[in-house]
């Protein structure tokens, strides 16, 4: 079963487009080093929870907007060494994230079920 990196991170509304490029070079070199879906998602629909939600989990400002975004690899094995190369390429390492990097909560995972829609 494929292995999963996921985020949730919270972009300042007026950075959205400086997210939007960065994310699109991300993809590319997530790709290229053998990454097998990559994912990039803004919230539409993530309502403030009373207890727990996106927005809480991130601590999302009013002038904010979520995040959510995932990597799919192979296997475990296969994720460290994709991410090994992506993490010593320099595309990633010019200029400043559009975000704060602190309040941005990632991990991996393995999968549990998947299910495809074979007609989309």
């Amino acid at each position: 079963m494929p292995y999963v990196d996921g985020f949730v991170l919270a972009v300042p509304k007026d950075k959205i487009e400086a997210y939007k490029a960065l994310a699109r070079t991300a993809c590319a070199v997530w790709m290229e080093y053998g990454a097998l879906n990559y994912v990039e998602c803004i919230g539409d629909d993530v309502p403030y929870g009373e207890l727990t939600s996106f927005p809480r989990a991130v601590m999302a400002k009013e002038d904010e907007v979520v995040v959510f975004s995932w990597i799919v690899y192979r296997d475990r094995q296969h994720r460290d060494a994709v991410n090994k190369q992506v993490m010593a390429d320099p595309r990633l390492k010019a200029g400043d994230m559009p975000f704060d990097g602190k309040r941005m909560i990632y991990g991996g995972f393995e999968t549990l079920l998947q299910a495809r829609d074979a007609t989309g």
